[in-house]
């Protein structure tokens, strides 16, 4: 995965938009879905439980797909880019320590790794307005320059590949 720049404006606009409908859709969907089901197999105790819950798993599912359906969509393109930046980041958020400890030793897949991971973390921060952060991530970023000054590496996000996490 590469970085790329995306709008602001537009990322949220489309976010609000897609998660609203997507409640608002499970809402109706489990509500409705529920509702048939309470009809076709009444129960006389007057206890609904399972089928409500029937209700709920079947319209997350039909969420679900539909999101899936729609990931191609143009509408969803700075959506769908920024779930599968925090989905790669979680991967190597799952590996920090084994990273972070090869870097320190002067590997240049894992500096290259957490040059990426710094870099996504600070353009996902910025879009979702969270900065609280970005102090503790300027330090870092500042250790790993430092890091690899001294072991002669460029570091270069565009550089990485999902592949390179499969050595830690």
């Amino acid at each position: 995965m590469k970085l790329k720049e995306i709008d602001k404006g537009r990322y949220r606009r489309h976010l609000n938009k897609v998660f609203i409908g997507s409640a608002l859709a499970l809402a109706v969907l489990s509500l409705g879905i529920a509702q048939l089901l309470i009809a076709f197999f009444p129960n006389a105790a007057g206890s609904h439980f399972h089928w409500n819950l029937l209700g709920v798993v079947f319209g997350a599912l039909l969420v679900g797909a539909g999101l899936s359906r729609l990931r191609q969509h143009p509408f969803m393109t700075e959506v769908v880019y920024v779930w599968e930046l925090k989905q790669r980041l979680n991967k190597i958020a799952r590996k920090r320590r084994k990273v972070e400890a090869a870097a320190e030793q002067g590997n240049e897949t894992a500096m290259q790794v957490l040059q990426f991971c710094y870099a996504g973390s600070r353009q996902l921060w910025q879009l979702d307005d969270n900065t609280i952060v970005m102090d503790e991530l300027t330090v870092k970023q500042t250790e790993l320059n430092n890091l690899a000054n001294t072991h002669g590496v460029i570091l270069d996000a565009g550089v990485y590949d999902e592949n390179m996490l499969k050595q830690f």
